[in-house]
């Protein structure tokens, strides 16, 4: 089968199932322009796959902003470092249950059933490749470099997004829903500890979130701080790259080697994980945090083949200063000197930190403001997540907040202790974008009750036009 095959057969797929029937929901006027029912910010993979769940709800008065270029949408073409993808490659997301739409048909449409098989895991650049098909053969309505800077909440329910840049046609867009499918970062930032920005210039240091320029690391001698999987594809990474000598900081005695995800996929614990109490969600998170995830066995052997590879078990950095164009690192083995360091350290969660959420994330509720977790497992880093509705959406912690926050929802890792990774892992992602699209296909319709109760008691066309036979 060739691709041109495959388009055809997703198009035959999606007419059995009557995809792409009318729009069912009232359209809104305003002075200001246009209003559409629903934006998406973030064009990446769950941007994509909301869309076009949206789509199947017969809600198309849509649109779907992304601040990067067309085709650099997400990690995968700009931050991400790893090889291949961590998720089993069986495992489906933004096809939502059409198998045509699976990566798997995708590459066999090239390579072949054999092909398939030969598949370990997914390569990093040939699942962008797929979701730039996936774009394209849905024909989604994305607009490239259009970044979000602040959501005004308005009268009757209309947000008003303003925005910047080069694909935006105008500084405002009008919307009664948004959703925020803005990743790992879109629910906080990336964490860089102040121990070392507050000591170093950032010519000496970058997060694992930013661009880096390898090519001005060859044959340098490199520090990587932190355990998890992300520590281990940038070390991979930098070595391959040219990098003279890679050292992997770990503050731990022995590195994580259970990853709780893998239990997850098959215990019903992904999809089933919003039916538990409050209780059970803050436990398993904060266990899940305990944990991190470990580099996968092929990352590790890679890196450690490197000859320019070091480890430091039990290595936390205790200070970090600069000397002459050098980075020091204090750790409790002595002292080490590098070129460059690269932070694998995560990121932190709170609305606060986003700025396009600075009108109303002070009535924003937090699970510190929902629970009060036991004092063996209670974490302030999991405290700061947003309580969420049952269908991603913000919740308020007064009345006052209610108006601002209506129609205002998330699916990124904010929703990390409400839903498990039903929105921040591929393996969750055909249980959440269907929950999250019905959810807001409800509100709307809801928000309209009114009017479309008096549609129907007053509707009077007449389908039966039968006439009774004349009896003599």
């Amino acid at each position: 089968m060739s691709l041109e095959a495959l388009n055809e057969r997703v198009a035959t797929d999606l007419s059995y199932l009557a995809y792409g029937g009318p729009n069912w929901v009232r359209p809104r006027s305003h002075s200001e322009g246009h209003v559409y029912d629903v934006v998406i910010v973030g064009g990446g993979q769950s941007g994509l796959s909301i869309a076009f769940a949206l789509l199947r709800e017969r809600v198309s008065n849509i649109l779907v902003i992304d601040e990067n270029p067309e085709g650099y949408e997400g990690p995968w073409e700009t931050y991400a470092r790893m090889m291949t993808l961590r998720t089993p490659k069986h495992l489906t997301s933004v096809d939502l249950g059409i198998p045509s739409l699976t990566f798997r048909s995708w590459w066999e449409a090239q390579h072949g059933v054999e092909g398939w098989a030969k598949v370990d895991k997914i390569p990093r650049g040939d699942w962008m490749n797929y979701l730039r098909w996936y774009r394209k053969t849905l024909e989604l309505p994305v607009v490239n470099e259009v970044k979000l800077r602040l959501i005004e909440p308005t009268e009757e329910h209309i947000h008003r997004l303003h925005v910047e840049g080069i694909g935006a046609i105008s500084d405002t867009l009008l919307a009664r829903k948004v959703i925020l499918a803005t990743g790992i970062q879109g629910g906080g930032e990336w964490h860089v500890p102040e121990m070392i920005s507050e000591n170093l210039p950032m010519t000496l240091y970058a997060h694992t979130s930013a661009r880096i320029d390898f090519e001005a690391l060859k044959g340098k001698k490199i520090a990587v701080l932190g355990g998890g999987a992300s520590a281990f594809d940038n070390a991979n990474f930098a070595l391959a790259e040219g990098a003279g000598e890679v050292h992997v900081f770990v503050r731990r005695k022995e590195l994580p080697r259970i990853n709780p995800i893998r239990q997850m996929e098959g215990s019903g614990m992904i999809e089933r994980f919003a039916a538990l109490e409050d209780r059970d969600k803050y436990e398993v998170m904060a266990h899940f945090f305990k944990h991190n995830q470990p580099p996968t066995n092929d990352t590790f052997e890679r890196a450690a083949s490197w000859p320019g590879f070091r480890m430091h078990l039990g290595a936390p950095w205790l200070a970090v200063e600069k000397a002459g164009d050098q980075a020091i690192v204090t750790t409790p083995q002595g002292k080490h000197s590098f070129d460059f360091l690269i932070i694998s350290t995560g990121l932190l969660t709170d609305p606060a930190y986003r700025p396009e959420l600075k009108l109303v994330e002070q009535h924003i509720a937090r699970w510190g403001d929902r629970y009060e977790a036991p004092a063996e497992v209670a974490s302030p880093v999991l405290d700061a997540h947003p309580y969420l509705s049952p269908g991603f959406a913000f919740t308020s912690r007064s009345e006052e907040g209610e108006k601002l926050l209506h129609g205002l929802f998330t699916f990124s890792y904010s929703a990390l202790i409400s839903f498990g990774v039903s929105a921040s892992a591929l393996s969750g992602m055909r249980f959440g974008v269907p929950k999250v699209a019905s959810s807001v296909a409800e509100q709307l319709f809801l928000d309209d009750r009114e009017t479309i109760l008096e549609d129907y008691f007053t509707y009077k066309e007449q389908e039966f036009i039968g006439a009774l036979p004349q009896r003599v």
